[in-house]
Order: C-alpha cells, then sequence, then structure tokens
C-alpha cells in the first residue's frame, strides 16, 4: 500500500488513498458518504443504461416472426441482416474509443444513448426495408459505445475492489435486458402491434438520458485517471496496439463474443426450430436461460474478491476464468434432451459460464490497462468481438439452410473459452494491476 502523506487524514476505513487525495487529503465522514452516494448511483445509471441497450437489441430477434412476414425475410436474410448490424458496430467502435477518450464518459455515453434511442424509434417509422436496415444499423452502431464507455467509467472513477463488483453489476445488465425484453416486448407487441413496441423502448432511453446528466455532475476521476506523468487523457490506436494486453484482449472478445452474438440473435429462433414452441411459448425458456446468464455476471465480481484475497490479481483473474470455462463444457448436451426447459437450463448455464468469463475480460481491461486508453481498447476488443460475430452469424444462416443444424456451433461454444484463457494466458503470462492498489 502506498505510503500516507504527511499530514493526511483519512477518515473511513473505507477511503482509499486515491479517496484521500480526490477530497485533498482532508476528507471527512460528510465527504466519503456523499463520494460513495455518488460511486453507487455511477454504477446504478450505467446498469439501467446497458438494460436499455440489450431490451433495445431483443426486439428484432423476439419479433422476427411477424416482421420477417411483413418483410418476407427468410434464415439467410436474418442472418446477413445480423451480420449486416454486427459489420456496423466495428464500423463504428474503430470511433467509439477515441471518442470517448477525447469528449469524456459523460458526454460520449450520454449522446450516444440519445441518438440509438432515435434510431430505435426510428424503426417504427420505416417506410420500406431499406429505411428500416438503416434504423437498425443506426441504433447498432450509436449502442456499440455502451461497453467501452461503461469500463472506461468504472476505470476511471471507481477503485479496484468496486471497480471489480461494479464491473460484474453491470454486466449482468445485458441479461436482465434479455429477461425483461420477451416478458414485456411480445405481450405489448401483440397488444398495440411491432411498431409501438419500437417507439416504446426509445422513450426510454430519453428517461435515462435526464438521470444521467442530472446524476453524474459531480463525478470527479481518480487520480490514477491522469497524472501529470500520463499527459491529458487522450490516447491512440497506435498506443493501444503497441500493448500485448490489447492483443490478449482482443482475441479473448472474438473468441467468446462470436458465441455472445449467437445466441442473442438465435435462442428464439432455436426453440421455435429445435422445440416447436410458438412465439408466445418461447418466452419462458428465453428468459430462464438469461437469467442464469445474468446470475454468472453477478457471481463473477464476487468470486473474483474472493479469489484476491490473498493472491495476486493474475492469479485471482485467471482462476476465475478458468472455472467458467469449465462451467461451458456441457453446453452440447442441450440439442440432446426433449424438454425445451431442460435445454433453456443448459444453455443457460452456458450463457452464465460467458458472462463470468467475460466479466473477468472487462476487469482485466479496467485493471491492467492504463485509464486514458481503457475505452480505446475496449473498443478494438468489441471490434474483433462484432467481426467474429459477423462470421458466425453468416456460418449459422449456411448451417440452417443446408439442414445441418446448430449441433457444430455449440461444440466449438464448449471449448472456446478454454482456448480464449490459454490466448491470454500465452499474452499476458502475469496480470499487474495499473493503479497498484492494495489487493486487501
Amino acid at each position: 500500500m502506498p505510503d500516507r502523506p504527511a499530514g493526511a487524514r483519512w477518515e473511513s476505513t473505507d477511503m482509499t488513498p486515491g479517496d484521500a487525495r480526490e477530497f485533498g487529503n482532508t476528507a471527512g465522514p460528510e465527504d466519503t458518504a456523499v463520494l460513495a452516494r455518488s460511486r453507487n448511483l455511477l454504477i446504478a445509471l450505467l446498469f439501467f443504461g446497458t438494460i436499455i441497450n440489450y431490451v433495445d437489441r431483443q426486439v428484432l430477434s423476439l419479433l422476427k416472426p411477424t416482421i420477417s412476414a411483413e418483410y418476407g425475410w427468410g434464415d439467410a436474410e436474418f442472418a446477413h441482416f445480423a451480420s449486416a448490424s454486427q459489420l456496423a458496430a466495428a464500423f463504428a467502435l474503430l470511433f467509439v474509443g477515441w471518442l470517448i477518450d477525447r469528449f469524456g464518459v459523460r458526454i460520449a455515453y450520454g449522446t450516444a444513448v440519445a441518438f440509438w434511442s432515435l434510431a430505435g424509434m426510428a424503426h417504427a417509422v420505416a417506410a420500406t426495408v431499406t429505411q428500416f436496415v438503416t434504423a437498425r444499423v443506426a441504433l447498432v452502431a450509436f449502442e456499440a459505445v455502451n461497453t467501452p464507455a461503461a469500463v472506461k467509467a468504472a476505470a476511471q472513477y471507481l477503485p479496484i475492489k468496486q471497480r471489480s463488483m461494479a464491473v460484474g453489476i453491470v454486466n449482468t445488465a445485458p441479461n436482465i435486458g434479455n429477461i425483461l425484453a420477451p416478458l414485456t416486448v411480445v405481450p405489448f407487441a401483440v397488444a398495440f402491434g411491432w411498431k409501438a413496441a419500437f417507439v416504446v423502448t426509445g422513450l426510454l432511453g430519453f428517461v435515462w438520458l435526464a438521470c444521467w446528466i442530472a446524476g453524474t455532475r459531480s463525478l470527479r476521476p481518480l487520480p490514477r485517471a491522469e497524472t501529470p506523468s500520463q499527459g491529458p487523457a487522450r490516447s491512440s490506436y497506435g498506443e493501444a496496439l503497441a500493448d500485448r494486453k490489447t492483443w490478449a484482449i482482443m482475441g479473448a472478445k472474438a473468441i467468446t463474443d462470436m458465441f455472445w452474438w449467437f445466441f442473442t440473435f438465435w435462442l428464439p429462433d432455436l426453440f421455435h426450430k429445435v422445440f416447436q414452441l410458438s412465439q408466445s411459448e418461447l418466452i419462458g425458456p428465453t428468459a430462464l436461460a438469461f437469467t442464469l446468464a445474468a446470475l454468472g455476471a453477478l457471481t463473477s465480481g464476487k468470486l473474483f474478491g474472493m479469489l484476491l484475497d490473498g493472491r495476486s490479481v493474475n492469479a485471482a483473474r485467471k482462476t476465475s476464468m478458468l472455472l467458467y470455462a469449465l462451467v461451458i463444457l456441457p453446453i452440447p448436451l442441450a440439442l440432446t434432451v426433449d424438454s425445451a426447459w431442460t435445454a433453456a437450463a443448459l444453455i443457460g448455464l452456458g450463457l452464465f459460464a460467458h458472462q463470468g468469463f467475460s466479466t473477468n475480460i472487462f476487469g482485466f481491461a479496467a485493471d491492467a490497462i492504463p485509464a486514458r486508453r481503457v475505452a480505446t481498447v475496449m473498443a478494438l476488443g468489441a471490434v474483433a468481438g462484432n467481426i467474429a460475430g459477423f462470421g458466425i452469424q453468416e456460418a449459422t444462416g449456411r448451417l440452417l439452410t443446408a439442414g445441418i443444424g446448430y449441433a457444430p456451433l455449440f461444440w466449438v461454444a464448449a471449448f472456446a473459452y478454454l482456448a480464449a484463457l490459454g490466448w491470454i494466458h500465452v499474452l499476458v503470462p502475469h496480470i499487474v494491476a495499473e493503479d497498484g492498489e492494495p489487493t486487501e
């Protein structure tokens, strides 16, 4: 632990040296309480912003039968549409990291939510397929800001132990969004039409935006986020790509994210095709699978904190990743059972493992990458994940059109996470926390 500066007064055992410096080494109980509240509010805002992000994404997948009938799409067309969305996200992410690092989390994230909400609502007024696709591409492109901004915010405003737990909490949000979407969007669309579903989910973004503007005014970054030796809090792709840790994150994201995008796009369709469930019947199994995924992200934050006691950051991160990589191994069994609910439980166990593993990748980035380029690195990782997602969407369309089915994808998914951990370990044999904060 760094030495306490002369004359410093830390009134709370929860205060880190960074907190004390943030308050000029004179932090009292009231200052500590204000700081804690502002950080908890930040976590809540990131959590709900990510929920909205994933509800917006799921509307299309859930309403696929209705929209496909209206526009005449089959499996191949839907796969092309999904893969085009992945490419749009990948292209947007080339600029996302720079924009966040250049303008800051508050401005970049708030602006992105406003534009993706407008793009979501634009689906309802699209008069042609081209206009619908344009609205979807815009939605996905602006939504690409979400993950890099969340990880940047955690790295910039939260100390290491709270940071890891916060990333775990925020990483449950995609699953909460994927749970809430089938439970709300499908009944709402049945009652009021699919266009109304896009309008209402878009409006939720503007409610969140008002809370974001008001709730983040008092936040101040930790000293680690910008020091005189680091200069301005800006980064470059050249600087990021020269770091082996960036390639470790990019490779791990590519190997694992493709399966997240696969399940996000195709899980409702899988229940429909393999288990002959109607659009209403698939709500329950889909919600169950993503409920288990949410638990995976939550347990990751807690598990890392437990493993960190008495261990190095390196040992804690990699042990946690290994445990989740082993949990996903049984996922191919989902295609051998007769019950959709049993299949949902097995797939949910795999998604549980994915989210636990993914949370550790985010934590690895927030811990080990200098704060000034965290968003850039996470954007590059997301680019890699979306390009891999493009590939798996196209592969899924081809496999289904050819009558081969989902089995090859499930078998590759089972071993992908062990491969991702091996990739990380080869490139970064020893993970070291960038800010050098104490682990206990």
